[in-house]
């Protein structure tokens, strides 16, 4: 018989508030708070987290409802073994809603056992609207909201240097703690007369004294399990109906901020002793690069390839006999190659995203992964391919045979099995690729995708022609694919 999800029917720890947490989705669930839950565990950490929700409609009802307990089912591969793991969370304390509990969220700031703030508003979330006042309540962004409960911790505590909070927003934008910060300072510029007297005063506390940090997330959260709630239910014995499935891999880069070291920040938020892949560096950048390079970029040549070679989940293209070889010559001999850490990092980095690609409980479409090719070509992979050319005097097979892939894909018709290729993507590149194909001279198609910088490459603004050789090897591809077919193409560059 199953049970309602509370604190009267399942234990739940108390734990004083550390956390202040913007967002109560899925990813924060299933990634934040349960690394939270592991420091707890295994640290002297010894906090919980007040999740507030940071639009005005939102799932801190639903979250109420259950008393903030939901399960956490990890799937994947770890070292070579299927895991299929639950586990219930009991970090976050309550879940408020600022704009039907405005005062309730406010007295946040007044709490002095608070220290940090997280965040996943969206990639819109991080912004500066020059519409939201001071008075409001609340402020409508995340920024502004954070501007004013920042003001009123500064009132509380006489601008106590102890009483300042660290940001770790986990928005997926590149420098997202630049960002918050920059908007931050817009927002104390925009009521610098609503703040008067303690205008400069609270500028210069929230600049000495508190501590923003950029930071890079990487876990696939799928979310509320749908097909598998049913038997979730019965297995944990609790109507929960706020599961979720994340993938077991996780990773969290916390590039420290410019006022604090490493050591006070690790000190101060021990993931590390906990086990868990939570890295604190200097510099969010090579990882970034590292994740987009290594994770992105055999994606994005993965797929076409895979998919004109009739596979049509990734998993089977990590385990296929040629496309196999040919996803790990991409990644570690060609794209590796581009990135400078340390190379025992970077094949260990590259060994788990292959774990990933083969996750048993994920069965990841290729053709979802191929909307937008270009523009994901020209962000993951062109770095690489110049990069690659400059180190090494020659171009990397593996990324271009991809290119040549993503081409013919565009060019629609049927697979060789017989399935129709429809492609999906903006109107523009669509009908540019429908003109080139319709040339039936394979040297102006590539030419012509290689030179479209108003229509494909519109963030280089590179006629790709001009890199030595690279027309005449993506000619020579083209022609083979369309000959040989994609299988035996792959098979004469391995």
């Amino acid at each position: 018989m199953k049970k309602a999800l509370n604190k009267q029917t399942a234990p739940k720890s108390v734990m004083p508030e550390r956390i202040i947490q913007f967002g109560e989705g899925n990813f924060l669930r299933a990634f934040v708070d349960w690394i939270i839950w592991n420091m707890d565990a295994k640290t002297n950490f010894n906090g919980s987290v007040v999740v507030v929700q940071p639009i005005e409609k939102g799932m801190v009802d639903w979250l109420n409802g259950q008393d903030c307990l939901y399960h956490v089912n990890l799937q994947g591969r770890l070292n070579g073994e299927a895991v299929n793991s639950l586990e219930r969370i009991d970090v976050i304390s309550r879940a408020l809603n600022p704009y039907s509990q405005n005062a309730a969220f406010m007295a946040l700031a007044e709490q002095p056992d608070i220290r940090f703030v997280i965040s996943n508003t969206t990639e819109a979330g991080i912004t500066f609207d020059l519409a939201c006042k001071f008075a409001d309540a609340p402020a409508s962004s995340y920024p502004g909201k954070l501007v004013q409960l920042l003001y009123r911790r500064y009132k509380t505590f006489n601008g106590d240097p102890k009483k300042g909070l660290i940001l770790m927003p986990c928005e997926l934008i590149f420098l997202n703690g630049h960002h918050l910060k920059e908007c931050i300072f817009q927002y104390i510029e925009l009521w610098k007369e609503d703040l008067g007297a303690d205008y400069a005063g609270f500028k210069e506390w929230f600049t000495k004294y508190n501590y923003v940090c950029a930071t890079l997330v990487d876990r696939i959260v799928p979310g509320f399990p749908r097909k598998d709630i049913a038997a979730i239910q019965e297995k944990v014995g609790y109507n929960d109906n706020l599961v979720v499935q994340a993938e077991i891999f996780h990773l969290w880069v916390i590039e420290k901020p410019e006022n604090m070291s490493i050591d006070e920040l690790r000190s101060e938020f021990p993931a590390d002793k906990a086990g868990l892949h939570v890295l604190i560096a200097d510099s969010e950048k090579p990882y970034h690069e590292r994740k987009v390079t290594l994770l992105n970029g055999p994606h994005t040549v993965l797929s076409p390839v895979a998919y004109l070679s009739g596979i049509n989940i990734v998993r089977d293209a990590c385990n296929h006999e040629v496309i196999g070889k040919y996803i790990h010559k991409v990644q570690f001999e060609e794209l590796m190659e581009t990135l400078n850490l340390p190379m025992d990092e970077l094949r260990q980095f590259a060994s788990d995203v292959l774990e990933r690609f083969n996750n048993p409980y994920v069965d990841h479409a290729v053709t979802s992964i191929m909307l937008n090719s270009f523009p994901k070509f020209e962000t993951r992979d062109l770095p690489g391919l110049k990069v690659y050319l400059e180190r090494k005097g020659e171009l990397p097979k593996g990324l271009v045979l991809g290119l040549a892939a993503i081409i013919t894909y565009y060019k629609g018709g049927v697979r060789e099995d017989g399935a129709p290729i429809e492609p999906n993507d903006a109107q523009e590149i669509m009908d540019l690729l429908k003109k080139l194909w319709a040339t039936g001279d394979i040297r102006k198609v590539a030419e012509g995708v290689l030179g479209a910088t108003d229509v494909i490459w519109k963030e280089s603004k590179q006629d790709l022609n001009k890199i030595p050789g690279l027309t005449d090897m993506l000619v020579g591809f083209l022609g083979d694919i369309q000959k040989k077919g994609m299988l035996e193409t792959v098979k004469s560059i391995l």
